[in-house]
């Protein structure tokens, strides 16, 4: 399931980020990439372990907390702490899968990579190039987002992001293990969720200053969504 999550980051928040990116040193991206990934791998990242990589991705968890769309998308358990990654003239990043487990830095932890996510901090008319494209079961996806836009897809996607033409790519991204592993699963669990949304959003509009309590029906929904929940979450 690809996902795109509007206003992930505001403008003061972008500023704030972007402050942060200018000063920042970078790094040889390979640092972070599996064995058959550092092959195709052409970009510059902040250090993880680095004050700026610290304090930005401080910034991003917060962000994704108030991020109602991205807790329903992903059901998080588990979040890697965001990378920061910029790509110049010349660099991409050839088809890859994401490896299937990573450890967290400075931790004992491991993750599992339910879902990658990259968050957009340049917007599309700062560079030529730099789409993210991924391949999936219904086709290829080339995705290009306002800076502070987040998209979420299967980290067992084949993925691959275009050479840069001309201007930098600035982007956050990360990996989420979600309390639900199966990702039809978690489909279901969103479409069910946004579709009681909506159904709460025509009701309020339609009953506007009534004080009606909603119908039946979205008590019963919303309870056939935790009880599936609880039957495929694994805390």
């Amino acid at each position: 399931m690809l996902v795109q999550i509007p206003g992930v980051l505001d403008a003061a928040t972008l500023r704030r980020c972007r402050e942060v990116l200018e000063g920042a040193d970078w790094v040889d991206g390979r640092v972070t990439a599996g064995h058959q990934s550092a092959k195709v791998k052409r970009n510059r990242q902040l250090p993880e372990e680095g004050e700026a990589a610290r304090i930005l991705g401080d910034i991003v968890l917060s962000a994704l907390e108030r991020s109602p769309l991205f807790l329903s998308a992903v059901l998080p358990q588990r979040i890697f702490p965001p990378l920061f990654n910029r790509y110049e003239a010349g660099m991409g990043f050839g088809s890859h899968v994401d490896n299937g487990v990573r450890a967290v830095p400075g931790t004992s932890l491991r993750l599992r990579t339910d879902v990658s996510a990259t968050l957009f901090l340049s917007a599309p008319e700062a560079y030529d190039g730099g789409e993210l494209v991924i391949d999936d079961t219904f086709g290829r996806h080339q995705v290009k987002l306002p800076a502070g836009d987040l998209v979420v897809y299967p980290a067992a996607s084949l993925h691959h992001v275009t050479p840069i033409r001309r201007g930098i790519r600035l982007a956050s991204f990360f990996w989420v293990q979600s309390l639900v592993r199966d990702p039809g699963a978690r489909r279901l669990l969103f479409d069910l969720d946004m579709s009681i949304i909506e159904v709460n959003r025509r009701f309020a509009e339609t009953q506007a200053g009534t004080g009606g309590e909603p119908p039946p029906a979205v008590t019963t929904l919303t309870g056939v969504y935790h009880n599936l929940l609880r039957r495929w979450a694994e805390p």
